[in-house]
């Protein structure tokens, strides 16, 4: 773990089940983490700075990212762990449940990246959390399957744009989160541990991984 040695973190979503390993992986290999998240009492021992935030609230996330410029120098790894789903037919789904889905899965990781850009160091690895989104056009998951494809086809543009840094997709199969409680399909026996997740994260960003890591 050598190169994650006084390197700067700045993780999105860093409560969830995938962040929140993301966050003790690299708390515990010395890094400097910077967490933000909806809700923090859980992550509050484990991060250097602490931001509760709504990332629905531009203002907030533009805020966010100021107060983080005053504390740490140069974002070396930046992930988007945010994220949310529902199981709801096309003509049962309410406009607001469908913008909910993808204000938290794609929407967000616009804004989040938007106003940290000028945060990250020339070399930064960014780390978006997606979807083997082929497999996830299924009844009920339009939304959720719409976002993470979306969120594919952003990653492809931010890598033009972005040619100095590193941008990579991460598309884990099933993982065992909460999200499981939230669609009416059961957790696959064989479902990945957050921290297994965590682990393949860190080990992409020494490798300088590039595209989409697919974890299946």
């Amino acid at each position: 773990m050598g190169r994650c040695m006084k390197k700067n973190a700045l993780i999105f979503g860093a409560a969830g089940a995938i962040g929140s390993a993301v966050l003790k992986t690299l708390d515990k290999n010395k890094w400097k983490t910077i967490a933000v998240s909806r809700e923090t009492s859980l992550i509050q021992d484990y991060a250097d700075y602490v931001f509760d935030i709504s990332f629905t609230d531009v203002s907030q996330i533009a805020q966010t990212a100021y107060l983080i410029s005053q504390e740490v120098e140069g974002i070396d790894l930046w992930v988007y762990a945010a994220g949310d789903i529902l199981s709801a037919k096309i003509s049962d789904m309410r406009p607001e449940e469908w913008d909910r889905i993808l204000m938290a899965n794609l929407s967000g990781a616009f804004y989040t990246l938007h106003f940290s850009l000028p945060l990250l160091s020339e070399g930064a690895h960014i780390f978006l959390i997606g979807a083997v989104s082929e497999r996830l056009r299924l009844p009920g998951l339009s939304a959720y399957a719409v976002a993470k494809s979306g969120l594919e086809a952003f990653a492809g543009v931010l890598r033009k744009e972005q040619r100095k840094k590193l941008v990579t997709v991460v598309r884990p199969g099933a993982v065992k989160t909460t999200f499981w409680d939230k669609v009416p399909m059961k957790i696959p026996p064989d479902a990945a541990s957050p921290e297994k997740v965590a682990l393949k994260i860190i080990a992409a960003y020494q490798a300088g991984h590039q595209g989409n890591l697919d974890l299946v």
